[in-house]
């Protein structure tokens, strides 16, 4: 145990050593200096202050009310010193990100003289005591994490200069931390630190006065984003347990058990609060935005948004992940929007939508937005904002075109083009950040910037696909040339046997049934070739009055023993159409429907007659499939989700169904069900139906 004769001859010894190192490091710096360097005067002044606090406390007492204020004073000092250290590149803007710390440790150091006057006045001396001693940590902490931020966002050529003042105040700090810690658990300066603290501040006085005198090229402070994050976050959970204990003391200063109960109830639940609090991504969401904010010039780092843009588009997708899928993701992240949506337009100009990311409840019409708004959004290369939307903001006229769904979904908050060469490929809809905040100039530009790349991507794909198609259809054309031959042969060779069956038959009964199978084979054979001739030429055969409602009645029959088809409504609809291509295309979709359907679900078939087009709809209740698939499989030839399948079914029927001058939609949900519409134009109005469709194009070209 060391002797208090023996510890006052040491404090006096080292605060007399402090005085004078810290004065003569001070002379150091005013004459050889660097006198370009924005914290000269705080380095002089940071060191005078130091060696006046050690005179005090070595000619008087370190506890005395004098050296008290001294050391406030030498505190506020340092506090100006780290950030002045801050502006070393000459631009005040450094400076400026770091002002709301700072000031929050100023006033957090202001508060020590009122706690120093209620010790003064004997009222409540433990509790001012503890309270002085708990600010004083916070202080070294946030001081400690500033300027931990500092060293680790300035370039290489700045840490070589700061490095001498960055040790001397980080182990400053650190002595402070530790001296202040134990005062505050024990209740009492520690007498041992307390008379080691002039050695203390002697030694760290040295490399402060060495790193002010050296040259300064030019700086450049480059914050780190990431450890700022990092270290106010810390700052913040360090503050968070600070106040716990201090809570904590204050209950058990009451003494007693009930006083040790409370005690300890209070630190379950507030240990309770920080694991559901502090991990939340809403509170992180929310330290993102206002760390952004109040500490950068700019919302975004555009080097770490640019590869974790290119991590997400280049990275190989599983099954289940789509380049569309993740294209709406990188989009989404850089907003931290959790969930989006990609529209892209059809053949009409009409958007639809293509993919989903994490917003699996809002509900998306088969036509998601009409051609209108496509056509805005293409020339004016312009980001919808659903927000200033919904306040009835209408800048080029969106307002009278956006789909009521877009608008009633609360999440959605803007709408983004992918343009190509000023063609719009596509529109993502992005949900709302769970940091609620509106979009502002800098998200406009990267979002459109972005957009742009994202429309590159998806047009390559597209461009890809149609290169596979293409190959695909001169595969399959060399391959059905041969079969054609093949069946004009045998077209010829069963011809000629009915001849000869005809001439040369004994039996009269054989010959006529004989006869009777052979011109039918034949004739299916002639149908065929006839068919699969028209196949890409986008013309149809002879085309008649037909009527929808009987042709349904005939598949209902037809399917009736494979499998239950009903037809719910089975109006008179007489369309302009090829009899046998139609009845050929609405078998495909059948066929399809019941596939996709259990044994015991009926497919439904509805006719209907709106006066200028005739309708018959297939539903099923099957699987459904993804607006994916619906977009870029279903009528892709050679793709097909069903085992073993050869993936022209819904591609000739599609293609039929247009070479007769009618249309054919798709709606589908997954786990619901798919819904065919094939609309043909009625006899005797296909004249007025051709020249709207004309005008149509025509508009949207």
């Amino acid at each position: 145990m060391l002797s208090e004769t023996f510890l006052v001859g040491l404090s006096f010894a080292g605060y007399f050593a402090s005085a004078i190192i810290c004065a003569f490091g001070a002379i150091v710096i005013v004459q050889r200096g660097d006198r370009s360097r924005p914290d000269r005067s705080a380095q002089i002044a940071t060191l005078i202050l130091l060696a006046v606090w050690s005179a005090l406390a070595a000619t008087s007492d370190a506890a005395s009310i004098l050296a008290l204020f001294a050391e406030t004073i030498r505190i506020l000092a340092t506090i100006w010193l780290l950030q002045r250290m801050f502006a070393n590149d000459g631009r005040d803007e450094s400076v400026s990100l770091v002002k709301p710390v700072v000031a929050a440790l100023v006033f957090v150091e202001l508060l020590q003289p009122l706690l120093m006057l209620m010790a003064v006045t004997g009222t409540e001396y433990a509790l001012a005591f503890q309270m002085a001693m708990a600010l004083r940590m916070l202080g070294a902490m946030g001081a400690l994490v500033l300027l931990h931020n500092l060293y680790s966002g300035a370039a290489g050529s700045s840490r070589l200069l700061l490095r001498s003042s960055a040790i001397a105040l980080a182990c400053l700090w650190a002595f402070d931390l530790n001296y202040h810690l134990l005062a505050w658990l024990s209740g009492s300066p520690p007498a041992l630190l307390s008379a080691l603290r002039g050695f203390a501040v002697a030694l760290i006085a040295i490399p402060l006065a060495l790193g002010a005198s050296n040259a300064t090229p030019e700086l450049e402070f480059r914050p780190s984003r990431k450890v700022t994050f990092q270290s106010l976050s810390l700052l913040l959970i360090s503050f968070y347990i600070l106040a716990m204990l201090i809570m904590a003391r204050s209950l058990d200063s009451a003494g007693g058990d009930l006083s040790r109960f409370t005690q300890v109830a209070f630190l379950v639940v507030a240990s309770l609060v920080a694991l559901l609090w502090l991990p939340s991504q809403r509170l992180r969401s929310w330290l993102r935005v206002t760390v952004t904010k109040h500490l950068f010039a700019h919302r975004y780092d555009y080097r770490e948004e640019w590869l974790r843009f290119t991590n997400t588009i280049g990275r190989g997708g599983g099954a289940d992940e789509t380049l569309h899928e993740r294209a709406v993701k990188a989009l989404a992240d850089i907003t931290d929007s959790n969930a989006g949506l990609l529209l892209a337009p059809n053949e009409k100009a009409e958007l639809e939508l293509v993919a989903r990311w994490q917003w699996p409840n809002v509900e998306v019409p088969a036509i998601a937005a009409p051609y209108q708004l496509a056509a805005l959004l293409e020339e004016n290369s312009y980001i919808l904002n659903l927000d200033e939307l919904r306040q009835g903001v209408d800048r080029h006229g969106e307002a009278q075109h956006a789909p009521s769904w877009l608008t009633e979904a609360e999440d959605a908050w803007a709408m983004v083009p992918l343009l190509h060469y000023d063609r719009l490929v596509g529109a993502v809809v992005l949900a709302r950040p769970k940091a609620h905040r509106p979009l502002d100039w800098e998200d406009l530009d990267l979002l459109r910037v972005v957009g742009q790349q994202l429309a590159s991507y998806l047009a390559e794909q597209s461009g890809q696909e149609a290169l596979m198609e293409a190959s695909r259809f001169d595969e399959f054309n060399r391959r059905i040339a041969f079969v054609m031959h093949d069946i004009k042969n045998l077209a010829s060779q069963l011809s000629l046997l009915a001849r000869n069956a005809e001439k040369h038959s004994d039996n009269p009964d054989f010959r006529a049934d004989m006869l009777v199978t052979l011109k039918n084979s034949s004739d299916k054979l002639n149908a065929l070739i006839a068919r699969l001739s028209r196949y890409g030429s986008g013309q149809a055969g002879g085309r008649e009055m037909v009527d929808l409602s009987r042709i349904a009645r005939a598949l209902t029959e037809q399917f009736k023993h494979a499998h239950k088809v009903e037809l719910v409504r089975g109006d008179e609809c007489p369309v302009h159409a090829d009899p046998e291509a139609l009845e050929q295309a609405l078998i495909h979709v059948v066929q399809n429907a019941i596939d996709a359907t259990d044994n015991d679900q009926p497919v439904f078939l509805d006719v209907t007659n709106d006066g200028m087009f005739g309708r018959i709809e297939i539903v099923d209740s099957g699987k459904g499939m993804t607006p994916g698939f619906v977009r870029s499989g279903l009528f892709k030839p050679f793709v097909s989700s069903k085992e073993g399948g050869f993936g022209i079914g819904a591609f000739e029927a599609r293609e039929l169904v247009r070479a007769m001058g009618g249309e054919m939609e798709v709606e589908s949900r997954e786990g619901l069900g798919t819904r065919f519409c094939v609309k043909l134009p009625k006899f005797n109005t296909e004249h007025l139906t051709g020249s709207s469709q004309d005008s149509i194009q025509s508009e949207v070209a």
